[in-house]
C-alpha cells in the first residue's frame, strides 16, 4: 500500500497525470490521503522488485495476490499502470485492492479494473468498499445508501453522506445484505443509470426484501446533463446527493417506471403491439406485488397501478390471481416446476449479461451477428431463447424459457438504440460474458481440486490443477 500510495506522490509524469485525474473527477486531496489511495507503476514487476528487498518471500508476494507466474516461470506484477484502491476488511484491516487502469490506456484491452483474487483473507462476495469507515454512521441512521464502485463511494463520502457503501460492479450477495442487516434496516440504491445498473437494482430489490429489507430508489434528476451516476452529481452540485437521498422512492414505483414507461402504453387508439407490451408490462409489474407479504400493501399498490394504466383493479386482481403457481416445463432438464421465472428472478451477473446482449441486438440489427461469437459462453437455456428470438419461423419454446424470452423482447422494445452506443457497449458486455464464463468454470475446476485430494484420486487432480491454471490466466487476458 504505502509503496503505490509514494509512487502516487512521486514527481514522474505518470504520476502528475493520476493526479490530475483524480482531481478532475473531483476529488480532494484530503480525501485521497484517507482512503490511502495510490499508483501501481508501468512496469511488469516494480512491486516484486520492491517487496523482495523488503526481505519477503515470492511464494508469500504470490499467494497475497500481488504478482502471478507466467507461463515462462518468471512473476509479474498483477497491477500494472492503474490507480490503486486499497481494500479493507469490516475491522479496517487491508485485505486486497481494485486498481482502475489509467486513463488513456483502453485501447490496450486490458480491463478497466482488476481485482484482487480470492486469497485466505480476501473474499470478494463478502466485502463491501468503504463499509469499515461508515459502519457507524449506518447503524445512527438505520440506513444505507448503495452505489457501483469505488469512485461513487468517495464522492458521496466526500459530500457528506456517510451512510454509505459500494459494491464491486454491479455485484451484490446475500453476506453483502447480512452485514448491513445487522446494523439497519432500509437500503437506498444508487447504482449507474444504464441498462446494467437498472438490471442490478431490480436483483438487489429482491433480494433485499427477502432479507427484511425496506428498499428505495434514488431518482437521479435528468437536468443535470451527462449526469450518469452519483459521482457525476457530487460534481455538477455539491449537496444535492443529500435532498436526493431524503426524496427516494419505494422500490414499486422503479417497477413502474421501468416495466410500464408511458410511450409503451398511452398511444391511441392502442395497436395490437401496443396491447401486447402492456399486458406484459402489467403482468411483470403484478408479479412483484403479488410478492409482497402484506396484504395491506399488496391493496395499496394494486390500487396505484390500476389509477396509471386505467384498468380496473378487478380485473388486475384476476390478472394476478393467474399468475399464481403457474406449472412448465424446464426445457433443459424436463423437470417440473411451481413457480414463474420471473417471480423469482435470482439472475446470476452471466445470466444479466446474456440478457443484456440479446435486448441490445434486438434493438440493433447490427450487433445481432455479434451474438453468434458468445454462442460458447451462453448456458444451454439462453441458446434456446436467442434462437427462438431470432428466428422468424415458429419454433417452440417451453416455460419458463419463453416467459423470460417474453421478458427480453420486452424490454428490447424501449430502446431507443444509438448505433455508436450500441456497439460500444455490446464489445465491453461480450468481455464481462466471457469473464463471468471462466469465472464460473474456475470455481468448478477448484471444486473438483477440493474432492480430488479429499480422496487421493492423484490424476484427477492434476487434470484439475491445469484446468484452474487455465482458467486463471483466460481471465487475466480478457
Amino acid at each position: 500500500k504505502e509503496f503505490f500510495r509514494s509512487y502516487l506522490k512521486s514527481e514522474t509524469a505518470v504520476s502528475e497525470t493520476a493526479r490530475n485525474y483524480l482531481a478532475e473527477r473531483g476529488l480532494k486531496p484530503e480525501t485521497i490521503e484517507e482512503f490511502e489511495i495510490g499508483l501501481a507503476p508501468n512496469s511488469s514487476d516494480a512491486l516484486n522488485k520492491h517487496l523482495l528487498k523488503l526481505g519477503f518471500k515470492i511464494q508469500d508476494i504470490e499467494r497475497a495476490g500481488l504478482v502471478f507466474k507466467t507461463e515462462r516461470g518468471t512473476y509479474w506484477d498483477r497491477f500494472r499502470h492503474r490507480i490503486m484502491f486499497p481494500l479493507h476488511n469490516n475491522f479496517g484491516k487491508e485485505i486486497g485492492f481494485t486498481g482502475r487502469l489509467m486513463p488513456g490506456s483502453e485501447e490496450t484491452g486490458a480491463g478497466k479494473y482488476v481485482n484482487s483474487p480470492e486469497t485466505p483473507i480476501f473474499n470478494k462476495s463478502k466485502l463491501l468498499f468503504g463499509f469499515h469507515k461508515s459502519k457507524n454512521a449506518i447503524r445512527d441512521s438505520r440506513f444505507s445508501v448503495v452505489v457501483e464502485g469505488q469512485m461513487d463511494f468517495l464522492m458521496v463520502w466526500q459530500d457528506g453522506v456517510k451512510n454509505v457503501v459500494a459494491t464491486s460492479g454491479t455485484s451484490f450477495t446475500h453476506e453483502h445484505l447480512k452485514n448491513i442487516r445487522r446494523l439497519a434496516d432500509t437500503l437506498i440504491l444508487a447504482f449507474d443509470n444504464d441498462e446494467a445498473g437498472l438490471t442490478a437494482e431490480e436483483r438487489i430489490i429482491e433480494l433485499a426484501g427477502a432479507a427484511d429489507f425496506n428498499v428505495k430508489i434514488l431518482n437521479q434528476p435528468k437536468d443535470l446533463l451527462g449526469a450518469k451516476d452519483p459521482a457525476d452529481i457530487v460534481k455538477a452540485r455539491p449537496g444535492f446527493i443529500k435532498d436526493l437521498i431524503s426524496a427516494a422512492e419505494p422500490a414499486m414505483n422503479f417497477y413502474f417506471k421501468r416495466y410500464l414507461p408511458e410511450p409503451a402504453f398511452r398511444a391511441a387508439p392502442a395497436a395490437p403491439k401496443d396491447i401486447m407490451f402492456l399486458k406484459r408490462g402489467v403482468r411483470a409489474v403484478l408479479g412483484k406485488i403479488k410478492n409482497i407479504s402484506s396484504p395491506v400493501e399488496q391493496a395499496h399498490w394494486m390500487k396505484e397501478l390500476g389509477i396509471k394504466v386505467g384498468i380496473s383493479e378487478n380485473y388486475l386482481f384476476e390478472e394476478m390471481q393467474s399468475l399464481a403457481m403457474p406449472k412448465f416445463v424446464n426445457a433443459a432438464s424436463e423437470e417440473i416446476h411451481s413457480k414463474s421465472v420471473l417471480e423469482d428472478r435470482n439472475f446470476s451477473r452471466r445470466d444479466i449479461i446474456a440478457q443484456r446482449i440479446m435486448g441490445l441486438a434486438l434493438a440493433d440489427v447490427g450487433s445481432r451477428p455479434k451474438v453468434d461469437d458468445c454462442m460458447d459462453f451462453f448456458t444451454e437455456s439462453y441458446r434456446l431463447i436467442w434462437g427462438f428470438l431470432s428466428r422468424s419461423d415458429a419454433m417452440i419454446l417451453q416455460e419458463p424459457l419463453r416467459e423470460l424470452a417474453d421478458l427480453i423482447s420486452l424490454r428490447s422494445s424501449f430502446e431507443f438504440a444509438d448505433t455508436a452506443k450500441a456497439a460500444s457497449e455490446f464489445s465491453e458486455l461480450t468481455k464481462q460474458l466471457k469473464l463471468e464464463y471462466y469465472k464460473e468454470e474456475r470455481e468448478k475446476a477448484g471444486a473438483r481440486i477440493r474432492l480430488a485430494e479429499q480422496t487421493g484420486n492423484e490424476a484427477e487432480l492434476a487434470a484439475a490443477l491445469l484446468d484452474f491454471d487455465r482458467f486463471s490466466k483466460e481471465i487475466y487476458n480478457i
